[in-house]
Formats: C-alpha cells, sequence, structure tokens
C-alpha cells in the first residue's frame, strides 16, 4: 500500500507539474547538485525532441535512492557520488551495463560573503568566533559523507560535533550559509559558483576520494527508450558544455 501510495503520488506531482501531454516522457532524479546544469540540459533536450519532456526530481542522492527503492517512477539516476549508485546497484534497481561516470566536483568550506572569518584549512572550523557549520547528513547525503571523512581523518570529527549543523542535502547548506544562518558550510564548487555573490569559498576541503557523479538508467527506465537516449545526450558537446559552465569536470 505504502509502495503504491507513494508511486502514485509522486506520478501525479510531476504529470500535474508537466502541463500537457508529450508523445514520450522521460523522469529523470538527480543529486541537488546538479540541479541548475540538468535544467538547462533538459531545456536543450526539449528544444532538440520538441515532441518528448523530460521531467526532473532533485534531492540529496539518498533520498532519491530510496524513492526508487519504493517504486517511485524514474527512468534516469544521477547520483553525487559512487557509494549511492553502488547501493542502488546491489538492489537490483539499475539496467545492467547502463551506468556510467560522467562528471567530477570537489568540495568547499563556504562563509557568508561578508564574513570575517579567515579559513585556510580544515583545523581552522575549531575557531571559536565560527559557532555554526553546516554539513549535509552524512548517512544520506554524499557531499556530507565526502565532509565527515576529510573531517575524520583530520581527526576533528568529534572536536567539532557540537558547532554542527546537519542539513537535507547541499542545497540547504547553501541556503544556510547564503542567508548569514551559519557561519560555515560544506558545499560542492558548483554550488558555491551559484551563488558566487552571497557566499566566499575559503578553501577547497583535501579528499582521499575522487567526487565522481554516475548516471544510470533504472530498471524500469529500462523500458523506456528515451532513458538511455537522455544519458546519451548528457555526454554531447553541448551538454559537457553546460556542466562546464556550472563548475563541473569531466571524468
Amino acid at each position: 500500500m505504502l509502495k503504491s501510495s507513494l508511486k502514485n503520488l509522486l506520478a501525479a506531482t510531476i504529470l500535474a507539474a508537466s502541463g500537457s501531454a508529450f508523445a514520450a516522457e522521460v523522469t529523470v532524479s538527480a543529486a541537488a547538485s546538479l540541479t541548475n546544469a540538468f535544467k538547462e540540459i533538459a531545456e536543450n533536450f526539449e528544444a532538440a525532441y520538441p515532441e518528448h519532456k523530460v521531467l526532473l526530481n532533485f534531492a540529496g542522492s539518498g533520498a532519491l535512492l530510496q524513492q526508487i527503492a519504493k517504486g517511485a517512477p524514474v527512468d534516469v539516476f544521477a547520483s553525487a557520488d559512487q557509494v549511492t549508485m553502488d547501493k542502488a546497484q546491489e538492489q537490483g534497481l539499475l539496467a545492467d551495463g547502463s551506468r556510467q561516470d560522467f562528471v567530477q566536483n570537489t568540495v568547499v568550506v563556504i562563509t557568508p560573503a561578508n564574513s570575517q572569518l579567515e579559513l585556510n584549512e580544515l583545523i581552522d572550523l575549531q575557531q571559536d568566533a565560527l559557532q555554526r557549520l553546516a554539513v549535509s547528513n552524512p548517512e544520506s547525503v554524499p557531499v556530507g559523507r565526502y565532509s565527515k571523512q576529510a573531517l575524520v581523518t583530520h581527526n576533528l570529527w568529534d572536536a567539532l560535533t557540537d558547532k554542527i549543523i546537519n542539513t537535507q542535502n547541499v542545497r540547504q547548506s547553501l541556503d544556510y550559509v547564503a542567508r548569514d544562518e551559519v557561519d560555515a558550510g560544506f558545499v560542492y564548487a558548483t554550488d558555491a559558483a551559484v551563488m558566487a555573490d552571497k557566499v566566499k569559498v575559503q578553501f577547497t576541503v583535501p579528499l582521499e576520494t575522487v567526487v565522481s557523479y554516475p548516471i544510470a538508467v533504472t530498471k524500469e527506465g529500462s523500458r523506456n527508450e528515451l532513458s538511455q537516449q537522455f544519458i546519451d545526450y548528457t555526454f554531447n558537446g553541448e551538454s559537457q558544455a553546460v556542466l562546464s559552465k556550472y563548475g563541473f569536470s569531466q571524468p
């Protein structure tokens, strides 16, 4: 019953947002950090194929995985990390052989644009002037997982626990910093670039893992010819230029 209700609710929401009927539709669930780039790529796709419609759903990668696992009608899944996509594959939620890495990113620490803080490395997060630090939930959000790994590696996770404000996804961390509701936050470099007038990049976080984004057709999406067509479209020159414009690099 829960699976059916969730699927019907998401389908109804997406269909209502589409506004009209098209020859074919493809539903893409993508990590929150891909929001701006994928909106533009979807617009270009629809301009190139006006008979088709791209329905977009953005959230933290872990939340998107849960939706797919519960039966949400998703054709294409783009995650901000390999761990989440590994889980999707282990649960049999992906079409065989469809998984590909399509972009890379970096994690940075940002502060509000008017902040007087001077942060050059992770240890600087311990200073008394920094009281609130936005970190996405490391249990379900890739940027949170990367952030925690970096802090644990430098023996800072426990020391900063009282300062950490958990967020649901990277865009919430970005918003908190931009609105000066926290003193600093971990986001992707691409997110910081979206609000370059409201946030200041203090430094790039050293990571042992490359931040690479995989994209794949879901098991349900394997029945939709547009699924692979949309993925192929993200690899063409025009789409890669869009991704590059928003700060992503090629894998």
